[in-house]
């Protein structure tokens, strides 16, 4: 029985720290160079500049993301007749530091809570003064299918549309754990998942709530709505069909038929994805002085014996033994991490399962259980 998940690899696209300082200018602007033609302007070009970019590929979608010491990117008219053969349009976060756009005449700064949209083939000017950070999305303009005016308009008003939270979730979600996500065979579902959603988002922005065009994208996007919302509440025992129903203006028996229409079931879909969060919970080092009845707890179900039945029957094992079964994994991973490390002549003592808690960390944000939870 598998503990864990592959992880897919991240695509190292400049790191300045391994470049000779007098070459860190023209290192930077090749790097930028290589997608979309700017004119780059450093704050303090004389200082020791920073930068990394990484990348990973999830589905159709590209996740890049910068962090560096100030500088400013400026694209002018001139460089738009060099743009690549399918632009995209970038759906960015500050991760770091306060950003500022110039677009149009108009100015924006923008922080933690706040989704930057940009059309490649705009002209415009971004940057950050000090160390900063950004994560962005990249989504191909044709397959957004999206009109340039729509996209520049609904860029200053995103705030005004009632997608905006659920879309700065999704977002956020997204740069837990690309590396994960990219590995993953729904990665095309959930890169599907994410351009309808930024495409329902972007309309909505733009246009007035009862214009034709909204109301089709919000119809479009009702299913991943749903399943967003779910997502965001697994862990709470009060969500109930007549809760989600509600949040989403449409009756229960509606609910009900846009979820069928996709071969879900809302009972069974709520279980299988609680069992599975119980699952890595019980398996992760950092999560092992929690009892069953506190794994069960946070993970939605109101009763540990209903949790066991549950969990056995979907596993085979009861939490109990699944956990042991994952400790003697992790054991067995380290004392083979350690005894490749030792070389082939050495003697390599065994590994108890609290030093495998060490050499082994549980996934990655995961932080140990309060006190009150500990078993």
């Amino acid at each position: 029985m598998a503990s864990g998940f592959e992880r897919g690899a991240v695509v190292l696209l400049l790191d300045l720290d391994t470049v000779a300082r007098h070459e860190r200018v023209d290192a930077f602007q090749h790097a930028l160079d290589l997608s979309v033609p700017n004119d780059v302007e450093h704050e303090d070009p004389d200082a020791e500049l920073h930068a990394r970019f990484d990348m990973w590929r999830v589905g159709a979608v590209d996740l890049v993301e910068v962090h560096s010491t100030g500088f400013q990117v400026r694209r002018t008219e001139k460089h738009l007749r060099s743009l690549r053969e399918r632009p995209v349009v970038s759906v960015s976060l500050q991760t770091g530091g306060t950003g500022r756009v110039e677009f149009g005449g108009r100015q924006q700064f923008l922080g933690p809570d706040d989704v930057y949209v940009q059309h490649e083939v705009c002209a415009r000017t971004y940057g950050w003064s000090g160390s900063g950070a950004s994560q962005a999305v990249l989504i191909d303009a044709e397959r957004l299918g999206l009109p340039v005016e729509s996209v520049v308009e609904a860029g200053f008003r995103l705030r005004a549309s009632p997608m905006y939270d659920l879309v700065l979730g999704h977002l956020r979600g997204l740069w837990r754990d690309p590396a994960l996500l990219e590995a993953d065979p729904g990665a095309p579902a959930l890169s599907d998942a994410t351009v309808g959603l930024v495409r329902a988002l972007l309309v909505s922005a733009a246009h007035d709530p009862g214009d034709p065009p909204v109301r089709v994208a919000m119809d479009d996007t009702l299913l991943t709505r749903i399943l967003a919302y779910l997502r965001r509440h697994l862990t709470e025992p009060d969500l109930t069909p007549e809760r989600v129903a509600a949040e989403h203006a449409m009756s229960r028996r509606h609910l009900y038929a846009v979820l069928g229409r996709a071969g879900i079931s809302l009972e069974q879909w709520l279980i299988e994805q609680r069992l599975e969060r119980a699952r890595a919970l019980l398996a992760s080092p950092s999560y092992r002085g929690l009892t069953v009845a506190a794994v069960a707890a946070r993970c939605g179900f109101g009763s540990a014996s209903h949790f066991t039945r549950r969990f056995r029957a979907a596993y085979g094992l009861t939490p109990r033994e699944w956990r042991r079964h994952a400790e003697n994994e992790a054991v067995a991973k380290a004392s083979l991490v350690l005894s490749r490390a030792a070389g082939p002549l050495a003697f390599v003592p065994a590994v108890s399962s609290a030093d495998a808690a060490v050499l082994v960390p549980g996934p990655a944000g995961d932080v140990p259980p309060p006190e009150s939870d500990r078993g």
